[in-house]
């Protein structure tokens, strides 16, 4: 299987040090122990992500002869990414941040490279993507998905081909009859409307607002069940407008809703911790566009693509991407460490509690609503399905762990649950560190086994009142008793 993406390459590179004072002469952080890391950006950053899934890559893009150029290629090319240079007019495009503690300070951009209308696609570039398993347009507005080349390339693309089109507010529109159709919240808005110069830098400042999370402007002024509708009712304006087979509308940490035909739309939350935003739409379409070549449908490809890139943000982002030699992202599992880590940074309170909570009552919401009182964060260490069999017979657990997590996780005092498979939870203590162990219950907190391995690293631990007369136990003995 191959994938062919077509669009516009940078080169992006962070400068990673850490900031503790500020300059003598300004109110600006001084910088100090800076890392230069590049990395592929742009469609660059689309290929090399979907090359990291095993697929083969062809990249059809333009990239320059300078420094920036040669870095570019050689980054690509390490990444197993075949390169289709069409030749660019001017510097390399790059971006450069500026981070301290894994947050950016500022951007710097640089080169004013763009494709020269009229530029002819090579001979190679014509064949591989005529001959693509699927085919991902990542345009970032530079000139190249507006040739009348790729124009003409891309309409004899077989029917059964996907096209998966990830639009750019001064980019070309999409080819009709496109499979898939991925723009953000905010280039949906504007590219409903009037697609004229004003709207299109509109959508860029909303594609901003988005990636800023559920702080930014868009989340900052609408319920997500507002942002849903206008989602569907932009993507289904968007389908008709560019003949598109579907249109998925990313909302940015709250997934995506896809809209197919006259079916209703399917809304995909996101399970994404925050982290760094930057490359997610990549990763998004990169995604999407890989399970389409494979054969999925729009709605398996686009709940695949909100879960892949969730995970990515997690796990650091296109930063964290490049640090780990663009694998697959940090597993959901690892988001309860990541918010215990990201909790102790900012000088914050770390609470865990834990339990077998199976048939979730009133005692436990009772006693996970005071753990959570106690600090900044509650993570419920979550007995795995063997280890409650092990401690409470063979007949037990009555609901699996998946399902035990999922309502555990759905409770507004719990952050995150990690679930653990041994008999104690010392092992996933001893990985997530807390400040505090909250048990509910009448005995001491000496008592509890995990209070000697908490002094490890200045931990406590803590009971809380245990409110009386529920109990699991007591549950499962009634409904047999009504069952006999």
């Amino acid at each position: 299987m191959t994938l062919v993406v077509i669009g516009d390459a940078l080169l992006d590179r962070d400068l990673d040090g850490h900031a503790g004072r500020l300059a003598p002469d300004a109110p600006v952080p001084v910088v100090d122990g800076v890392q230069e890391r590049p990395r592929p950006g742009g469609a660059g950053l689309a290929a090399v992500l979907a090359a990291a899934s095993g697929t083969d890559v062809e990249l059809v893009c333009a990239i320059g002869g300078d420094p920036a150029g040669r870095t570019l290629r050689t980054l690509l090319e390490a990444a197993g990414v075949r390169v289709h240079d069409v030749g660019l007019r001017g510097t390399t495009p790059e971006k450069v941040r500026v981070r301290a503690g894994d947050r950016p300070l500022v951007r710097l951009d640089h080169g004013d490279g763009r494709v020269a209308p009229g530029t002819p696609l090579p001979t190679s570039a014509r064949r591989a993507i005529a001959d693509a398993s699927g085919v991902l347009v990542a345009d970032y507005g530079r000139g190249l998905t507006g040739l009348a080349a790729v124009c003409a390339a891309l309409t004899v693309v077989p029917p059964d081909t996907p096209l998966v089109w990830d639009p750019h507010p001064r980019g070309a529109e999409p080819v009709p009859g496109a499979r898939l159709v991925t723009p953000n919240e905010g280039e949906a808005a504007a590219f409903a409307r009037d697609t004229d110069a004003e709207n299109r830098v509109a959508a860029e400042a909303g594609g901003a607002a988005e990636a800023a999370g559920p702080v930014g402007r868009a989340s900052g002024h609408a319920s997500r069940a507002a942002r849903v509708r206008a989602a569907e009712a932009h993507g289904r304006a968007l389908a008709a407008r560019w003949r598109a087979v579907a249109v998925a509308v990313t909302l940015g940490p709250q997934g995506a809703v896809l809209v197919c035909g006259d079916a209703p739309p399917l809304a995909v939350p996101s399970a994404a911790t925050a982290g760094d935003p930057c490359g997610a739409g990549d990763c998004f379409a990169a995604t999407a566009a890989v399970r389409l070549a494979a054969g999925a449908l729009p709605s398996e490809a686009v709940v695949a693509a909100v879960e892949a890139a969730g995970a990515f943000v997690a796990a650091g982002g296109a930063s964290g991407a490049a640090r780990r030699g663009f694998g697959p992202a940090v597993p959901r599992p690892s988001g309860a460490l990541a918010l215990a880590a990201r909790v102790r940074a900012a000088g914050g309170t770390v609470v865990a509690t834990g339990g077998c909570f199976d048939l979730l009552h009133a005692g436990h919401v009772h006693t996970l609503e005071a753990a959570r009182s106690f600090g900044d964060c509650l993570i419920v260490c979550l007995n795995g399905d063997e280890s409650v069999r092990r401690l409470k017979g063979p007949d037990r657990p009555l609901v699996p762990e998946a399902d035990r997590a999922a309502v555990l996780a759905g409770l507004r005092c719990v952050d995150a649950v990690a679930i653990f498979d041994e008999d104690d939870p010392r092992e996933i203590l001893r990985a997530l560190r807390p400040h505090l162990w909250v048990k509910g219950g009448d005995y001491a907190a000496s008592e509890l086994p995990e209070a000697g391995e908490l002094a490890g690293w200045g931990g406590r631990a803590l009971t809380v009142p245990y409110l009386a007369g529920r109990s699991t136990s007591a549950l499962v003995g009634a409904a047999r008793t009504e069952a006999a």
